[in-house]
């Protein structure tokens, strides 16, 4: 194979390093990537940009004892669109050779810390193997999510044949770095009632929202609020790990948002807007008006209709809070899961070894079929089963029984009684947007709320993003429709700030979601909704497959488990407007080329 998926030769990496005695004025640094001596560039090898973890502009001047600098391989060592991992002695960095250029940069991506080298380089940026975020590799920038860091870059130069990388130390122990950001230049007072923008909502919507505000010079007023009582936090987590605290979770803390003058106002809640004043109103009677609205209050909790509502330690999980005390109620007793959505078989999973007894209840035959169809979803249904979980499938609630109003049991229509201490509700929701039912903002029949492909409403100066929308899709010829995705927000979030800037930019992402059970990671990529076939490569019994979902003779979606980085490998063919045909992926499950990818990487490559 070609590309970055090469295999390299193997080469015994010298680290030879060098620091100046004295203090001196840092030697002029060559543009990132540019084998040549160094010259004016900013030390992270990207002009304009930091490479520390606050984002504050580096100085002219530097200790040189705050660098290393480190002869790392040949130059014929790397080919043409090869990526290695080098050690430079302080930390390491990833290597990049594209077009007989050098580029380092920071080797892990600042979401989850995946190993970049394992990723996808094409076209000047690598594409993260876990989630499919993508970074520049001139500048380091993020620029397709999920996250919100970027990554330090280094000084790249040839002598002698030799690739030697210069590096901030703290750089490379950080491995990632903020976008510098404007600040407010209005001299505001807190208890002011009225904010240039406003943002209703503290997911990644609405947090990437404000921070690319800020990003692009923005120097007007921002005020997030949230109902939460927390600063922006991992949500997706919660089900994954149900101890983690909200400090653990944390995206940006409280001293974060100061520092870029983003206001954060918790345990607010919004009960109206009035478009036509431009302002909104809290359930606490605060008034609040602004000159630009974001709205980004994600999804509730689909109601459910069962016989006692009253009994406690029934769950929906939507905070901190709700994850811990769920893990602490089932340690050793009986959990009940109502629902197979993804949020409810992790939270199953991640009971498994704490509860007595967990047992799960869904309306479907089994698991995950509308998302990714039956074959796969019987595979994962074993996995759960091999870990002592039952299923009481095509089955509803049809009461819950406490005692002391503490619950006991939980009653199935069919009749079967399930003894439970604690009960998770993970059977699906619905947009947050019941107050906006008065306010002149189109909502569809489901209550989603639609925008073009801007992020705007019907209504001038209010834009909406995450799981509230229904958006232009352009890959379905600018369908509306609903991508509840983490990965989405992100992007619907810098749309939007750029449109209130009067930057319009269109949305150039491919959909991208993973799900974790039992140490095991499904991911995928792409809009699969209505797919008509599954072609499988694989074994499904093993849990380690490629299932490309199709819609008439086109790929539109993948899922893959233990089959890294092919799920990114297609979002980069996908992302770059072509198509994968669907007799393309029938030949290889045929030849029994399973997990493939060098027709993908040709293609990729066009």
């Amino acid at each position: 194979m070609g590309g970055c998926f090469s295999k390299p030769k193997p080469v015994e990496v010298k680290v030879e390093l060098s620091l100046l005695e004295k203090e001196k004025e840092v030697d002029g640094l060559s543009p990132n990537g540019k084998a040549s001596p160094f010259a004016d560039c900013r030390p992270n090898g990207a002009l304009g940009h930091g490479s520390d973890d606050d984002s504050t502009p580096l100085p002219l001047y530097h200790k040189p004892r705050d660098y290393v600098e480190a002869s790392v391989c040949h130059v014929k060592d790397l080919e043409n669109g090869q990526m290695r991992e080098v050690d430079l002695g302080s930390g390491r960095a990833l290597l990049i050779k594209e077009h007989g250029e050098f580029s380092a940069m920071g080797h892990k991506c600042p979401h989850y810390g995946a190993p970049l080298v394992k990723g996808v380089l094409s076209k000047g940026h690598v594409r993260c193997p876990w989630h499919g975020a993508c970074f520049n590799i001139a500048t380091g920038d993020i620029e397709d999510f999920p996250g919100l860091d970027s990554l330090p870059t280094f000084q790249v130069r040839v002598e002698k044949d030799k690739v030697i990388i210069r590096a901030n130390k703290q750089a490379l122990q950080s491995q990632k770095r903020s976008k510098p950001m404007a600040r407010c230049s209005a001299v505001i007072n807190s208890s002011s009632g009225f904010s240039h923008v406003l943002i209703i909502g503290s997911g990644p919507a609405g947090l990437v929202c404000a921070e690319t505000l800020r990003q692009e010079g923005f120097t007007d007023r921002i005020v997030m609020c949230t109902m939460d009582r927390h600063p922006p936090y991992d949500r997706p987590k919660l089900s994954k790990s149900l101890d983690s605290t909200a400090e653990q979770l944390r995206l940006r803390s409280m001293e974060f948002l100061q520092d870029h003058d983003i206001e954060l106002l918790t345990e607010k809640e919004v009960v109206a807007i009035d478009v036509k004043t431009r302002s909104v109103t809290f359930e606490d009677g605060l008034r609040m008006e602004y000159r630009k609205i974001f709205i980004a209050t994600g999804s509730k909790p689909k109601p459910m209709n069962y016989k006692g509502k009253d009994v406690t330690n029934v769950f929906n999980i939507r905070t901190p809070e709700d994850a811990n005390s769920i893990a602490r109620l089932a340690n050793n007793k009986n959990a009940v899961i109502v629902g197979t959505s993804f949020v409810g078989m992790e939270v199953a999973a991640a009971l498994t070894d704490k509860a007595h007894s967990v047992s799960v209840i869904g309306i479907e035959s089994v698991p995950f079929k509308k998302a990714l169809g039956e074959k796969v979803g019987k595979a994962i249904m074993k996995l759960f089963e091999v870990n002592r979980v039952k299923f009481y499938m095509l089955n509803e609630v049809s009461e819950m029984i406490g005692h002391h109003g503490q619950l006991k049991e939980v009653v199935l229509k069919s009749g079967k009684v399930l003894r439970a201490d604690v009960c998770v509700i993970g059977a699906g929701s619905i947009p947050a947007t019941s107050f906006l039912k008065q306010s002149g903002i189109h909502l569809d029949s489901k209550g989603f709320i639609t925008v073009n492909k801007m992020m705007q409403t019907n209504v001038d100066g209010v834009f909406a993003g995450g799981d509230v929308v229904m958006f232009p899709f352009p890959p379905r010829n600018n369908k509306k429709v609903n991508i509840p995705h983490w990965q989405m927000a992100h992007v619907h979030g810098r749309v939007a700030a750029l449109s209130m800037m009067g930057r319009a930019t269109d949305i150039k992402t491919v959909p991208y979601f993973w799900s974790a059970m039992f140490g095991k990671t499904i991911r995928y990529a792409g809009y699969g909704d209505g797919f008509d076939d599954v072609i499988i490569q694989g074994d499904l019994d093993e849990l380690r497959f490629v299932a490309f979902y199709t819609r008439s003779e086109e790929v539109v979606a993948v899922a893959s488990m233990n089959y890294d980085p092919i799920v990114s490998r297609v979002a980069e063919v996908l992302g770059s407007g072509k198509t994968i045909k669907k007799r393309d992926v029938e030949m290889l499950a045929r030849l029994g080329k399973t997990g493939d990818i060098s027709w993908l990487i040709d293609k990729g490559s066009q």
